[in-house]
C-alpha cells in the first residue's frame, strides 16, 4: 500500500504543464496566501504576488464569494445560448457597459477563457465586414512580442516563440496576418527621441503598412493594451493608442484591444474597468475588447467580448443575428457568480485600492531595486500589474542568455522565499530579457506591498550572488 501511495504522489494523470512527474499543486487559499505542495513537503502561507495568471481579485476563499457562487448555483438552469438566453449573462453586459465610459460599450459576449474570447472576437470581426459587404477585409495587424491566447486563431494573431512550433495550423501568416512593431519603450525608444517621438514613429510605420498592405484588405489593429506574460505590462508610449485609434477612423478599420490580463479593475485609474482609460478618451474607445481574468476572480472561469457601438449597429442594420456559438457560452451561473464579484468589487473600492497599492509597489520596486548594482534593468507596469526585466548589463540592456533559464530560476528563488511570482524566459532573439511578472489580489494593503517588496528585493540579491559565483553577472 505504502508503494502504491508513492508511485501515486510521483504520476501525474493531467495532461499538462511536466508531464514526466506530479508537479507544484495548490491545496489550500486564504486571503492574499496560497499553500502549495512541491515534491511532497507543504509550504504554507506562500504570498501570492501574482494570482495564477493575474486572475485573483478578491483573495482567495472570499467568503462572501462562496455565498455568491451558492446563491448562482442554486438560481442556475443551463440553457443553450444560440436558443435561450438567461438573465444572469444580461445582467453581468448591463453591469459591465454601465461601468465603462459612457457610450464605449453597447454588448458583450461571455465565454469560458481570454483564448475563447479571442477566438470569438475574430468571428464576430468577420460577420461584422459581411453584414457590411465588404468581404476582403479579412487582414489582421498585430504585434511582434504579442500574445492572444492559446487556441489556434488567436494564436495565429500573436507572434513570439511559443507560437511558432504551431505555425503549420495557424492562419497565413504572410498574406492575412501582419505582423507590426511592438510598443517597447524601454528597448526600442530612442535616446534622442521623447515618448511621442517614438509613438509616432511607431504610427507612421503602422499608417505605411496599411497602405502598403492595401486599407480596403485590412479587417483590424489588435493590441494588448498593457502586455502581460509576452512583453512584461509595458506602458504604451504618450499618443500611441490615440494614433492607432485615428488610423482605425481614417482606413475604416476595426480598433481590436485585448485587455484579458490587464483590464476588468486591475489597471484602471477610474475606479471602474478599462485599461485603457489610462490613455484614452471615451470617444476614443475600442471598437471590439477582450477581457478575462479578474472578471471571475478565479472563482468561476469566465471571460468574455465587449462590442462597441459600430459594430453592434452593422448587425442591427443587417441579419440582426450572430452566426454560430459555444456550448458555455454565456452560461448562467459563472455569469452570475462573475456579477456578484463585480459588484461587491465596485461597493468595496477594490479597483481604486489595487491601482493606488499596485503603483505604491512600483514605485517601491523601482527605487530599491534600481538603487543597487544586480540583474534588474527595468522595473514598469500599471496600477496592480508590474514587471521586472532582468538584464546581464545595464548599460547595453544585453540579455541573459535563455539557455540559462534566468527568469524561472527567479521565480523558484521567490518560491523559496515565501513569494509567488510569474518568471518568465527571455525571447531567443534578445528582443526581450528574461522577466518576472507580479499582479497581485486587489485586496492588498500597504503592509502586504511591503512584505511583497522586501521579498522581491531578498529573491534578486539572492540570484544576482548566484550568477556571479557562476560568472555569469
Amino acid at each position: 500500500m505504502t508503494i502504491a501511495n508513492d508511485i501515486q504522489t510521483e504520476q501525474s494523470y493531467v495532461f499538462q504543464a511536466s508531464v514526466d512527474k506530479l508537479g507544484p499543486q495548490v491545496t489550500e487559499g486564504k486571503g492574499i496566501y496560497i499553500t502549495i505542495e512541491k515534491d511532497g513537503k507543504i509550504h504554507k502561507n506562500v504570498l501570492d504576488a501574482i494570482t495564477g495568471a493575474a486572475v485573483g481579485a478578491l483573495g482567495w476563499g472570499d467568503e462572501e464569494a462562496l455565498e455568491i457562487m451558492d446563491k448562482s448555483a442554486r438560481a442556475s438552469t443551463y440553457s443553450y445560448p444560440c436558443l435561450i438566453s438567461n438573465k444572469s449573462s444580461e445582467a453581468l453586459a448591463k453591469f459591465y457597459i454601465e461601468n465603462s465610459p459612457e457610450g464605449a460599450f453597447s454588448a458583450a459576449l461571455w465565454c469560458s477563457s481570454g483564448s475563447e474570447s479571442n477566438e470569438n472576437a475574430l468571428r464576430i470581426m468577420r460577420q461584422y465586414y459581411l453584414e457590411r459587404g465588404l468581404p476582403n477585409k479579412v487582414k489582421l495587424m498585430s504585434r511582434e512580442s504579442s500574445y492572444h491566447g492559446f487556441t489556434l486563431g488567436a494564436q495565429s494573431m500573436s507572434w513570439n516563440p511559443r507560437v511558432e512550433p504551431f505555425e503549420p495550423y495557424l492562419m497565413d501568416r504572410k498574406k492575412i496576418n501582419i505582423k507590426i512593431p511592438c510598443a517597447y519603450t524601454y528597448r526600442y525608444k530612442k535616446e534622442e527621441e521623447t515618448e511621442e517621438d517614438y509613438a509616432r514613429r511607431l504610427i507612421d510605420d503602422l499608417e505605411n503598412k496599411i497602405v502598403s498592405n492595401d486599407p480596403d484588405t485590412i479587417a483590424a489593429v489588435v493590441v494588448e493594451t498593457l502586455p502581460g506574460s509576452s512583453l512584461g505590462t509595458t506602458p504604451p508610449p504618450k499618443g500611441y493608442l490615440k494614433g492607432i485609434r485615428e488610423l482605425c477612423n481614417k482606413y475604416d478599420i476595426i480598433f481590436y484591444l485585448d485587455e484579458v490580463m490587464c483590464g476588468t479593475g486591475r489597471c484602471n485609474p477610474n475606479g471602474r474597468l478599462n485599461c485603457w482609460e489610462n490613455y484614452l478618451d471615451p470617444c476614443d474607445a475600442p471598437d471590439i475588447q477582450t477581457v478575462g481574468k479578474t472578471l471571475g476572480s478565479g472563482y468561476v472561469p469566465i471571460a468574455g467580448v465587449l462590442i462597441g457601438p459600430k459594430i453592434k449597429n452593422a448587425f442591427l442594420n443587417g441579419s440582426k443575428a450572430v452566426v454560430g456559438g459555444h456550448t458555455y457560452s454565456c452560461h448562467a451561473f459563472c455569469c452570475g457568480v462573475a456579477l456578484g464579484v463585480q459588484q461587491k468589487i465596485k461597493r468595496e473600492n477594490l479597483t481604486s485600492n489595487v491601482f493606488k497599492m499596485g503603483n505604491l509597489m512600483g514605485e517601491k520596486l523601482k527605487n530599491t531595486l534600481l538603487a543597487k548594482s544586480n540583474i534588474v534593468g527595468d522595473v514598469r507596469g500599471v496600477g496592480g500589474f508590474w514587471s521586472v526585466e532582468f538584464v546581464k548589463n545595464r548599460e547595453t540592456k544585453e540579455p541573459f542568455d535563455i539557455s540559462l533559464g534566468v527568469g524561472p530560476r527567479f521565480k523558484a528563488v521567490c518560491f523559496d522565499n515565501g513569494l509567488s511570482v510569474m518568471g518568465m524566459p527571455g525571447n531567443p532573439d534578445g528582443s526581450c530579457g528574461d522577466r518576472a511578472l507580479l499582479a497581485p489580489s486587489f485586496i492588498i494593503t500597504e503592509e502586504v506591498v511591503d512584505d511583497i517588496v522586501g521579498k522581491m528585493v531578498k529573491s534578486v540579491a539572492e540570484l544576482t550572488d548566484e550568477l556571479k559565483s557562476e560568472g555569469i553577472f
